[in-house]
């Protein structure tokens, strides 16, 4: 009998978690799972996968840098066959990915080439989109850029926040790992190289970004407000000192009311944001200096029925 495929597997979050379950579950015998310290700054609301290792008698090591020539020699020591990164957040330079004899593979939360690059979930809901997904694919020197083995997409609803469809994705790419896996491991897996002129590549985001401009159309400021809704820092404006923040809001089509200069009003129970184009939100969630209230409150805490909303960039 011939001995089970040997992997060194790099992950963090909830895919790292559900991807090293179908890797086990498929008799890979994982050597070595290479993880983050977690960052006590960073608001940990994922699967640790360093705990899943450690239940299943995985060995666990957590370098600030893989890449370096003495883990590299660690990792040379194991002879893998293969090397996975699902979510695991450093790029693996080119004297890593040569260590595995039969490559290593990558799960990026995007149907690539689309969203390459950091937080695609959150770019594609910042953008509208009503389609993302998980692909597995070859890692070679430019991130996101190898060959396709499998993608997996899944829906964005218009008004799915970014954790909502990040659970989506994260069960895309349990589905997409596991219908390949057998194949990928029998050497009979398609590779096929993606187009990269058909996607663009994106960069991290930080809090600042969360700003909302209320000079933008009411369907980008929705789209900002579930990109980075929680359990992501959350969309913002300031008002009389005051930090406001916008944790969920509805949008349907044919709301709409005359446009100019932005405000929030309420109309019964209900709290309502007029953006500069006449679009109209329903606010559902709030929160006033870290307070969570009912949005309906706000104008009485605030003051002001209706409350003019301050335009982050001069209209021209």
């Amino acid at each position: 009998m011939s001995a089970a495929p040997r992997a060194v597997v790099f992950a963090y979050h909830n895919v790292g978690a559900r991807c090293l379950r179908v890797l086990l579950a498929h008799g890979v015998d994982v050597a070595l799972l290479v993880t983050h310290q977690d960052n006590p700054d960073e608001n940990i609301w994922f699967e640790r996968v360093a705990d899943l290792a450690q239940d299943y008698g995985v060995p666990v090591a957590t370098p600030e840098d893989p890449n370096t020539p003495e883990f590299c020699a660690r990792l040379q020591a194991l002879r893998p066959d293969f090397f996975f990164s699902f979510y695991y957040r450093l790029m693996l330079k080119p004297a890593l990915l040569a260590i595995p004899t039969r490559g290593g593979y990558n799960m990026h939360g995007s149907l690539l080439p689309r969203y390459r690059g950091r937080v695609p979930v959150n770019w594609a809901v910042l953008h509208g989109e009503r389609e993302t997904g998980a692909t597995l694919h070859r890692m070679v020197d430019k991130p996101d850029a190898g060959e396709i083995v499998a993608r997996q997409a899944v829906p964005i609803l218009p008004d799915d926040t970014a954790g909502e469809v990040f659970i989506k994705v994260t069960l895309a790419a349990e589905l997409a790992l596991d219908r390949v896996l057998s194949a990928l491991l029998a050497g009979t897996a398609p590779h096929l190289q993606p187009d990269l002129a058909a996607g663009s590549y994106f960069g991290g985001r930080k809090p600042e970004d969360g700003r909302i401009d209320w000079s933008q159309p009411a369907a980008a400021v929705h789209n900002l407000i579930r990109a980075v809704a929680p359990p992501y820092p959350g969309a913002f404006f300031d008002f009389g000192g005051q930090r406001i923040v916008v944790t969920r809001s509805l949008s349907r089509p044919g709301w709409s009311g005359p446009g100019g200069h932005p405000e929030l009003y309420t109309d019964g129970n209900r709290l309502f944001a007029r953006c500069n184009d006449g679009g109209v939100l329903s606010i559902l969630a709030l929160e006033v200096g870290g307070e969570e209230i009912a949005p309906a409150a706000l104008p009485a805490r605030l003051g002001r029925n209706p409350i003019p909303l301050p335009l982050s960039f001069p209209l021209v």
